[in-house]
């Protein structure tokens, strides 16, 4: 019997790029992988920029999404870095990788909904990786 990998998508602040990927993930890859997301620090609300993207482009309500710590999810086999630019502390897990993207955080709508797609993009490779076997 297939297991579902947990995928883990980590940034700083868990309300921006990790939170995107974490609904994207749920959204077009929840029958290859459990999606979580979390941050090295929690802030009190997820950016409304990322949740008006989500809406609008993928038609996904992230509203009951919230910020939180890496000691609040379960135990996970993957962990994607987002590219913060900082040390991230150990999580245990059997794969790792940094997707490198640029927080489009203070900026324009349009950056907003590029990070979108090139998360997206992001989200239906790793997808593919992980049905083909690539990443076990």
């Amino acid at each position: 019997m297939f297991m579902k990998p947990k995928v883990a998508f980590i940034c700083v602040h868990n309300s921006c790029r990790s939170q995107i990927a974490e609904a994207l993930g749920t959204l077009f890859a929840s029958d290859t992988f459990e999606s979580y997301s979390a941050g090295t620090e929690q802030v009190p609300f997820i950016n409304p920029d990322a949740i008006k993207t989500v809406l609008e482009v993928y038609q996904y309500d992230m509203t009951n999404q919230y910020s939180k710590t890496l000691d609040k999810i379960p135990d996970v086999d993957i962990v994607i870095t987002m590219g913060c630019n900082v040390i991230c502390p150990f999580l245990p897990c059997r794969y790792r990788e940094d997707w490198g993207i640029e927080d489009p955080t203070g900026k324009s709508a349009i950056d907003f909904i590029d990070t979108a797609n090139i998360i997206y993009k992001k989200i239906l490779d790793l997808k593919f990786r992980i049905e083909t076997g690539i990443i076990t």
